[in-house]
């Protein structure tokens, strides 16, 4: 039995490449990378001084509620941008403001929303600092002063689900939700988590949205203590490759079923198809060698997809640059689909926009979405020589072309968790 489709009719991504999906593609199209120096800090002196910052961040271009930004981080701003422009790009208040009081009511009860949250950054916890340095260790020092030093809004802005909160507010989003917080997989966890809803009749539409910003000082030290950073750019596959480094941005879908996107004479952008997850179990930092878990994955989503390998047209692989992790990723896709012109046409993202953790997964669906109705696979720039250990892997620097309408999107992070999400262009 066929399971019901979910379709796609609005998306938005935004990340130091651009401020939505057309202008990400045309830098990958380009060959332009928005890695450059770090300006949140003084980097002087730091053994990774780079990353993908969204130049010139302005708060109100992102979220013109000025009393909001007193409540929320900039991860959030992100969030809620991708996720307002898709939903005002699928004309979901549009239509829902032609309805009759109770349709309306109904309408805001099915309409879900799904984050994919990072939880990882410390910058949270900065505005402790110059006190803790004042009271030099004299906690009940700290106590009396702790409430005239530290923002009494200071709990409300660190919540992981802040983005599903303002976004449910805004858009009177009533019906099932959830808050991810699974590292790198959160935001392809949250579209495969919106779309499963909507299979399952626990909602008519839905908005999954995944967002992170990881460049704060903290976060760039342990991951490097880690040896997970490179020191000048991001080379996936390629025989240099040394390390990632971080980005930021966030990307979110509106979905709907079939039935709820025909009822309003929706524009259809393409189709969520299926998605699979697996854990590698073997650690924190561990992975496995052959891409087992990664593997698992795939397999997953090609069959949630009813598709066979042959029908996939090109894949966008997490590609973060690290030495086991490109490896074992190639591995797998080796693994799932051959090697030479029996596999799909492979590339990768994170050279140009840096690793966006939590919004990596989504905001590279998005982008692949965009490139499936331009017909192009873009090239990977940074890719000079190919590993051996990837060899079997059609990825090119130079653009290629996407065999089908579908593409497979590949995300990786701490723990072994692996996703995959098929999508395809209409």
């Amino acid at each position: 039995m066929a399971k019901p489709k979910v379709l796609i009719t609005g998306s938005r991504a935004v990340c130091a490449s651009g401020m939505d999906p057309e202008g990400i593609l045309a830098a990958l199209r380009e060959g332009r990378s928005a890695i450059a120096p770090i300006k949140q800090w003084d980097t002087a002196g730091w053994p990774v001084t780079a990353a993908a910052e969204i130049a010139d961040f302005n708060p109100r271009a992102l979220v013109e509620d000025r009393k909001l930004h007193k409540l929320i981080r900039r991860t959030d701003m992100l969030g809620l941008y991708a996720a307002s422009r898709a939903i005002d790009s699928a004309g979901f208040t549009t239509h829902r403001d032609t309805l009759g009081a109770d349709d309306a009511a109904g309408f805001a009860d099915r309409s879900g929303i799904y984050v994919g949250s990072g939880g990882g950054a410390y910058n949270s916890q900065y505005e402790y600092f110059p006190l803790m340095s004042e009271s030099h260790g004299d906690l009940q020092a700290f106590g009396r002063e702790l409430g005239s030093a530290v923002n009494p809004m200071w709990l409300l802005r660190t919540l992981p689900n802040n983005v599903l909160c303002h976004v449910g507010i805004k858009y009177n989003l009533k019906g099932s939700n959830a808050c991810i917080t699974n590292h790198s997989a959160g935001g392809t966890l949250a579209v495969i988590e919106a779309a499963e809803a909507l299979r399952q009749g626990e909602a008519d539409r839905a908005v999954a949205v995944g967002h992170d910003a990881p460049i704060e000082p903290q976060l760039v030290l342990y991951y490097h203590q880690c040896g997970l950073l490179a020191s000048d750019t991001v080379r996936p596959f390629d025989l240099a490759r040394s390390g990632s480094l971080f980005g930021e941005g966030a990307g979110a879908f509106t979905l709907e079923t079939e039935r709820a996107a025909a009822d309003r004479n929706a524009t259809v952008l393409g189709e969520v198809l299926g998605g699979g997850y697996a854990t590698e179990a073997t650690g924190l930092l561990a992975i496995r060698d052959d891409g087992d878990g990664l593997a698992r994955a795939i397999a997953g989503a090609l069959d949630d997809a009813g598709l066979a390998p042959r029908d996939v047209g090109m894949i966008v692989a997490h590609g973060n640059g690290t030495l086991q992790s490109d490896a074992s990723e190639a591995a797998a896709i080796r693994t799932c689909f051959g090697t030479g012109e029996n596999a799909p046409p492979v590339t990768a993202f994170k050279w140009a926009i840096g690793h966006l953790i939590a919004a990596a997964g989504i905001v590279e669906a998005v982008v692949a979405l965009a490139a499936l109705r331009e017909r192009i696979v873009p090239g990977v720039a940074t890719l000079t020589n190919l590993d051996p250990d990837c060899a079997g892997l059609r990825v090119s620097s130079a653009a290629q072309e996407p065999r089908s309408n579908v593409a497979l999107i590949l995300c990786r992070g701490f723990a072994g968790t692996n996703a995959a999400l098929l999508v395809s262009a209409r």
